[in-house]
């Protein structure tokens, strides 16, 4: 079980898989006003980062679950070295139905709805985990701007422009599912160039390191076209944002 390779080669030098900085994810915690002993379910948790300084700066526990061998690796690795893996524990496996065995305070799937087949089953998955009163956290892509075709859309990495909302939108979407948005969190275009642009030193190293790998010819070809591509197209009109949501 694992995610496809291209992933474990793009992002391998990531500690944040989505486009927040350090800087996001500490404001998003402050904002949830965490207390010392809080409990989060993070499904799709990567390398790991939420949790481990979680658990550092606000004194929270939890549980991560995600999909690739190397990201779960990292996020252990980072539990030891912030000297948290005693509060943190993370699971290499498939986050697709997992319902904790203990109630959480706080339930995330941040960029990985695909797990619960959509926002809207991710948010009825993590409710499974969730103590009455708890808060639920999607991080999810917007439409900073509509795009003008469906061939812009898809060069934001969407099938369609119909696979996003823009952001008062999704933010409707919340409440049509009878939930209230408590706090949000938005990334900026800094975030972005430091999620997508990272991608391009570690891939520049890895075809260095691995001239003859079967895999080198895609990666060549993504660190040619990568670029001017995210600069014309998701810099200027994908969004993406954590949202706070409480049942009503």
């Amino acid at each position: 079980m694992d995610i496809p390779r291209i992933f474990t080669i793009t992002e391998s030098a990531h500690r944040i898989h989505n486009p927040f900085t350090p800087e996001h994810l500490a404001t998003l915690g402050a904002a949830l006003r965490l207390e010392p002993g809080a409990r989060v379910l993070d499904l799709g948790s990567g390398s790991g980062e939420m949790l481990c300084t979680w658990a550092r700066d606000y004194g929270i526990s939890g549980i991560g679950i995600d999909m690739s061998q190397l990201f779960t690796g990292q996020a252990k690795r980072r539990a030891e070295e912030l000297g948290v893996a005693d509060r943190v524990t993370f699971i290499h496996g498939d986050a697709a139905g997992y319902v904790a065995d203990e109630k959480v305070g706080v339930a995330a799937c941040l960029g990985a709805t695909w797990i619960g087949g959509g926002v809207a089953g991710t948010i009825d998955l993590l409710a499974q985990s969730l103590r009455p009163g708890g808060i639920i956290l999607i991080g999810e892509p917007y439409w900073r701007q509509l795009p003008p075709t469906e061939d812009v859309a898809r060069e934001c990495e969407a099938s369609a422009l119909s696979d996003f909302l823009i952001l008062p939108e999704l933010l409707a979407s919340f409440g049509d599912l009878d939930y209230d948005v408590v706090e949000m969190v938005l990334a900026d275009q800094g975030g972005w160039d430091r999620y997508e642009a990272a991608k391009w030193l570690t891939m520049r190293r890895w075809l260095e390191a691995n001239p003859d790998d079967d895999f080198a010819k895609e990666v060549r070809a993504r660190l040619t076209l990568e670029p001017p591509r995210y600069a014309a197209y998701i810099r200027e009109y994908l969004g993406w944002g954590v949202f706070a949501l409480m049942a009503r």
